[in-house]
């Protein structure tokens, strides 16, 4: 009966190896799609906040520095009070909470008037169901983002405001506001420096061949074939350089978007492996191959390097020639109804043996 199952085992995986093999060319993309302009990025707004409106579940009279921001905001809103008495007033507080408010800009900037979604972490409540953020001002991440001298005069970019929703009943210590946040100042991000373009090419295709291939594919498509004048060079394996041409220099919108939209065959990825241990996830990039090892693992023995079929082993393909495929060995772990923490645990130990033809990433 084993003998018999593990036959099972071994077919499918034969079957999945000629299946990868099979894969069909890659196709075009545009260089969009594998870079990013330098100085378009994503920027966090962060800030101190208080929500108010809980049913008993705040850290009010528990939490001095809650205590404190309450009497700051009352305050502000014309109903000053004595830092010792005022205090006091507050110490039966429960329904309050302080709050880490943040908020992400998109990587193409914000105008004044946009509203986006900030999130909030609370600094010891209990719970933030129910509650609502009062108006928080939030700070750029610069901390030498300042409107005058003195060390509170940040620059203001937004205030967040608005009804606390969980996005998880098991953590209700965060949550978010919908479109809380209203941008008061432009946040626009810089896409040219001194005349000068700087794209910077994702870490998933980062290489010294990828970038000499961008490099090429805009000296050479955009007319520019005299290699003096070519504008394009590259500085290291993600970085490439793109002198702006005196006629574009009054558009440089145009140019830009003419350089992001050249297409390109879609450039070959390095074969890597990346876990989250946390999760229980296995990603495969690439045609990720195994050389020749035998591991015992609790109840599983994986030889990768065997011509037949031995009772006690399962082999990855033993009839291929070419070599076993780190996908395939997942199916067939699978399908013997190994947990993801024995896969995880398989994959860490080929890679120690040196017999995992990528790089491994562990999160």
């Amino acid at each position: 009966m084993r003998r018999e199952w593990m036959m099972r085992v071994v077919a499918m995986v034969g079957l999945l190896v000629g299946v990868a093999t099979a894969t069909p060319a890659s196709g075009e993309v545009v260089l969009d799609s594998i870079c990013r302009v330098k100085g378009q990025q994503r920027n966090t707004l962060h800030g101190w906040g208080i929500v108010v409106g809980l049913k008993g579940t705040g850290d009010g009279g528990n939490s001095l520095p809650t205590m404190r921001s309450l009497a700051l905001l009352m305050e502000g809103m014309g109903r000053p009070l004595t830092s010792t008495a005022g205090l006091l007033e507050l110490k039966d507080a429960k329904n309050v909470a302080l709050v880490y408010v943040t908020a992400t800009i998109p990587a193409k900037g914000a105008s004044q008037g946009t509203e986006i979604d900030c999130s909030l972490s609370a600094l010891s409540a209990k719970s933030l169901a129910g509650g609502r953020l009062t108006t928080t001002a939030l700070i750029g991440p610069n901390p030498a983002d300042r409107v005058g001298p003195g060390a509170n005069n940040h620059r203001v970019y937004a205030f967040a405001e608005g009804p606390v929703e969980l996005e998880n009943d098991e953590e209700p210590t965060t949550g978010r506001c919908h479109r809380g946040c209203r941008m008061e100042a432009n946040w626009l991000t810089p896409f040219t420096e001194n005349d000068k373009l700087t794209l910077i090419i994702n870490d998933s295709h980062a290489s010294f061949q990828v970038a000499q291939d961008v490099v090429d594919l805009i000296n050479s498509q955009l007319g520019f074939d005299n290699p003096s004048a070519a504008p394009a060079k590259a500085i290291n394996p993600s970085t490439v350089e793109v002198m702006i041409p005196p006629q574009y220099r009054d558009n440089a919108v145009l140019f830009v978007s003419q350089v992001l939209s050249l297409p390109m065959l879609q450039p070959q990825t390095s074969a890597r492996v990346t876990i989250n241990e946390r999760r229980g996830t296995i990603a495969i990039g690439g045609d990720v191959e195994i050389g020749p090892v035998l591991i015992t693992h609790r109840n599983f023995v994986v030889e990768t390097d065997s011509v037949g079929l031995i009772d006690q082993f399962v082999p990855i393909d033993p009839g291929q020639r070419a070599a076993p495929k780190l996908k395939a060995l997942v199916e067939a772990l699978k399908a013997v109804q190994a947990s993801p923490d024995d896969i995880i645990d398989i994959i860490k130990e080929i890679h120690r043996n040196g017999k995992l033809h990528a790089q491994l990433i562990i999160e």
